[in-house]
C-alpha cells in the first residue's frame, strides 16, 4: 500500500481519536493507525475531568449511550489512613478507556476517518512530506503527522527523543472490580512508594489504578502479595482489597512509565496527550489534558488547511508549541511537585494537616492542575 494523505494520525488513544474526529468533521482526509484492536483496557485512571464536556458537545460525541457516572467528590488518604473529604471544582465522570475508546474509534469510523490496524515503525521526513513505514510492510505518505501513541514506543528511540534513552522504575497497574463504592467519589489512596486512585466506572465497575515505584515492589514475588503487605497497610485499601471481587483474570500493567519532559513537536511531528507530556496521575487530569491537546492542535491545522498562505509549518510548529507549554506546563510542574509531596512520609502529614486544618485549600490546589471547560 503507497497512499497520500493529508494528515496520518500514529496512535488510537484519546488524543488521536478525538483529534481524528475534529479534522473529519471539517471534511479533513485523517488516516489513523493504531497498532491495537478495540474494544481493550488500557492501564489509566478513567475519570475525566468535566472540563471536557463542551468540546465533546462540539464534537457531538454523545456519551449518554455509554453510561458514564458522574463524580463530583475527592477522597485523599495518608499512608496512616488519615483522611481528606474535598468537592471537585468542576467535577468530572468515571468511564472505562475499554468502553470510551471505543465509542470514539466507531464515530471517527462514521465520520470516514480510515482506520488502519498495524503498528508503525519508521518515521522519515523529506522535502515536506513524511514516508511511514509499518510492521505489515506498508508505506504511507503525508504532509502533516500527529504522534499520539501514548507514553512510550519503540518509535520514541527512533526519533530519537531525549527522554527515551533513560530509565523509569514506574510501574503502573490496573483491574475491575465489583465492590460496594461512593459511586459520586474518587478516592487517592496513599502506601509506602506509590498511590492507587479508585472510581465507579460503567456497570458499577470500580477502577483501581496504581502507580508505585520498583524499588517498594521488588520485594515481592507478585502483584497479589505486594497489595497484602504494603497496599493493605493503609486501612482504606485493605477494606477495600478484602471486600472487591475483580473483574480481569488477572490485572493488566505497564512498566517504565516515564514523567520526564517532553517536547510538544519532534522532527516536525506534532505530539499529543502523553506522547507529549505524562502529568503524574494523582491529578486526575491526564484524560482531560489529551483530550485538550487534540483541540489545540485540531484547530491550529485546521486553520491552516482553510487558509493555506497563513502560515508556513515552522510557524505552525512554533505555535503549537507555544500554545501546548501556556496549556499545560505549569499543570506538569505542580503535578510533580505534588508527587515529590505524597511519596514523602513526613511532607505528606505535614500536608495533610494543612489541609485538614484550612480546608479551602484542597480545591484551590486541584485547580492548579485542571483547565477551565473548553468552550469552543
Amino acid at each position: 500500500m503507497n497512499k497520500h494523505s493529508h494528515i496520518i494520525i500514529i496512535g488510537g488513544g484519546l488524543a488521536g481519536l478525538t483529534s481524528a474526529i475534529h479534522l473529519a468533521m471539517k471534511g479533513i482526509t485523517v488516516v489513523l493507525i493504531e497498532k491495537e484492536t478495540y474494544p481493550k483496557h488500557k492501564v489509566c485512571g478513567e475519570y475525566i475531568s468535566n472540563e471536557v464536556l463542551p468540546y465533546f458537545d462540539f464534537l457531538n460525541i454523545g456519551l449518554e449511550h455509554i453510561n458514564p457516572v458522574n463524580i463530583s467528590k475527592l477522597t485523599i488518604s495518608t499512608h496512616k489512613g488519615n483522611t481528606i473529604h474535598s468537592m471537585l471544582p468542576l467535577g468530572g465522570f468515571g468511564i472505562s478507556r475499554y468502553t470510551l475508546d471505543y465509542h470514539l474509534w466507531k464515530k471517527a469510523e462514521q465520520l470516514g476517518v480510515q482506520l488502519i490496524s498495524d503498528q508503525v515503525i519508521d518515521i522519515q521526513y523529506n522535502n515536506d512530506i513524511f514516508q511511514i513505514k509499518t510492521t505489515r510492510n506498508q508505506m504511507l505518505t503525508s504532509t502533516y503527522v500527529i504522534g499520539a501513541y501514548g507514553k512510550r514506543s519503540i518509535l520514541d528511540k527512533t526519533l530519537k527523543r531525549a527522554f527515551s534513552f533513560n530509565t523509569s522504575s514506574w510501574l503502573a497497574v490496573k483491574s475491575h472490580y465489583k465492590c460496594n463504592f461512593d459511586s459520586d467519589t474518587v478516592a487517592l489512596h496513599n502506601f509506602k512508594g506509590g498511590y492507587c486512585g479508585l472510581s465507579t466506572v460503567e456497570n458499577d465497575m470500580v477502577n483501581a489504578c496504581y502507580l508505585v515505584h520498583y524499588n517498594s515492589f521488588k520485594k515481592y514475588k507478585d502483584i497479589h502479595a505486594f497489595q497484602k503487605e504494603i497496599m493493605c497497610k493503609n486501612k482504606h485499601l485493605k477494606k477495600f482489597f478484602k471486600e472487591a471481587e475483580p473483574l480481569f483474570d488477572a490485572p493488566i500493567t505497564i512498566s517504565q512509565v516515564n514523567f520526564d519532559k517532553k517536547k510538544p513537536v519532534e522532527q516536525h511531528i506534532f505530539m499529543v496527550g502523553d506522547s507529549a507530556g505524562l502529568i503524574h496521575p494523582l491529578c486526575g487530569n491526564g484524560m482531560a489534558m489529551a483530550i485538550q491537546s487534540a483541540k489545540i492542535i485540531s484547530e491550529l491545522l485546521i486553520e491552516n488547511i482553510e487558509r493555506p498562505t497563513t502560515l508556513s509549518r515552522i510557524e505552525i510548529e512554533k505555535l503549537y508549541a507555544k500554545r501546548w507549554n501556556t496549556t499545560f506546563s505549569r499543570r506538569l510542574y505542580i503535578g510533580r511537585v505534588l508527587q515529590k509531596i505524597v511519596l514523602n512520609g513526613n511532607l505528606q502529614q505535614i500536608s495533610y494537616g494543612l489541609a485538614h486544618t484550612l480546608p479551602f485549600i484542597t480545591p484551590k490546589i486541584i485547580k492548579q492542575t485542571h483547565g477551565e471547560p473548553l468552550v469552543c
